[in-house]
């Protein structure tokens, strides 16, 4: 009787070891997307499991991803984390799947990424993952192109890299529309509070801001541009200091929502009234806009549906349907309520 041979199980960790002249520990390392690895030690590991067809088979992983996609977000005391899990939930329903939502990628004390969470998702499984402004370090994107787990950024905070799958929204053309709004009603002294410049949509903003302007002949004045980074008290401080000076705008443009409600804030402690004195356009459309008075002017970021057209091309991309492909940018709209006039002596 012949004897069949067992089907090779492929290189193991210590073949890959050798291979790479370090040892198996330090293998291991970079196969579980631990970040204390020098960057060569690093790249020769990462060159010989791909040169071996090195595949890693955690644990417990079923042999097909269950019927669960994972939400990943930076914070879930906001109502933008709400609306993006909203669109998830519309787009997983569709698809036969449960959602399951957490805050992270977990930081240590020190602000580096927890390390483990995702081998715990990868024991686990999952059929895919979204990031929400959770930023995830280079090795965790590293980890789930090795472990071939799909994923997907929602409004990435920095750019993604080549070949990730991502869905944000047209940041620049919703400010540069926003800023033509005031200009229609007479304004050209208009500042600007932006976010955090090191983000993509933060730069996106300013920069229509400054398009806008150009457009019109208005040179943007570097005294009208300041950063509050995406923060309501920020903002605030921000906004008392433009009108300390010997000309103050007529007209802010507040970044994101919550930003606009600090404007809000330090104009009222001004005894500045919106529209009549000051008119304000935020960007967001969160529910707080229509809460205050006079309800916000916004430009509206399609949150949900970003979020569910990222689950939806990820799925596909998973089924090999589609590539990955750049990032996807859904239009913008502006909301017009009541917080916009022409300024003081203009009629329109």
């Amino acid at each position: 009787m012949t004897r069949t041979e067992p089907r090779s199980a492929g290189p193991t960790l210590a073949v890959v070891a050798r291979a790479a002249a370090v040892s198996i520990p330090t293998a291991s390392k970079v196969v579980n997307g631990r970040e204390d690895v020098a960057p060569d030690t690093r790249r020769r590991v990462t060159e010989a499991l791909h040169a071996l067809g090195y595949v890693r088979r955690p644990r417990l992983t079923p042999r097909q991803p269950p019927p669960v996609v994972d939400l990943v977000v930076h914070s879930l005391d906001n109502a933008r984390s709400g609306a993006v899990l909203r669109g998830v939930e519309e787009a997983a329903h569709e698809a036969g799947l449960e959602v399951l939502v957490s805050a992270g990628p977990a930081r240590t004390r020190g602000g580096r990424p927890e390390r483990g969470w995702l081998d715990r998702l990868a024991l686990r499984g999952t059929s895919g993952v979204l990031f929400h402004l959770a930023e995830p370090a280079p090795t965790h994107h590293a980890w789930l192109e090795q472990h071939r787990i799909a994923y997907a950024m929602v409004d990435p905070v920095a750019d993604p890299p080549p070949g990730v799958l991502a869905v944000g929204a047209a940041d620049e053309r919703g400010a540069l529309g926003a800023v033509e709004h005031l200009l229609a009603l007479g304004h050209v002294r208009i500042a600007v509070i932006g976010g955090h410049r090191r983000t993509r949509c933060g730069r996106a903003r300013v920069a229509g801001y400054r398009t806008a302007l150009v457009a019109a002949g208005v040179g943007p004045r570097p005294e009208y541009i300041r950063y509050a980074d995406f923060d309501t008290g920020l903002a605030r401080r921000r906004t008392r200091e433009l009108f300390a000076l010997e000309q103050p705008p007529t007209a802010v443009f507040a970044c994101s929502d919550p930003m606009a409600l600090g404007v809000y804030q330090a104009l009222a402690e001004l005894g500045l009234r919106v529209p009549q004195d000051v008119s304000v356009v935020g960007f967001d459309d969160l529910p707080e806009g229509e809460w205050v008075t006079p309800a916000l002017t916004t430009v509206r970021q399609p949150l949900g549906e970003m979020a569910a057209t990222a689950l939806r091309r990820l799925l596909r991309v998973r089924e090999g349907e589609m590539s990955p492909g750049t990032t996807t940018e859904l239009p913008t709209r502006l909301v017009e309520r009541n917080s916009c006039a022409p300024p003081p002596g203009v009629f329109v």
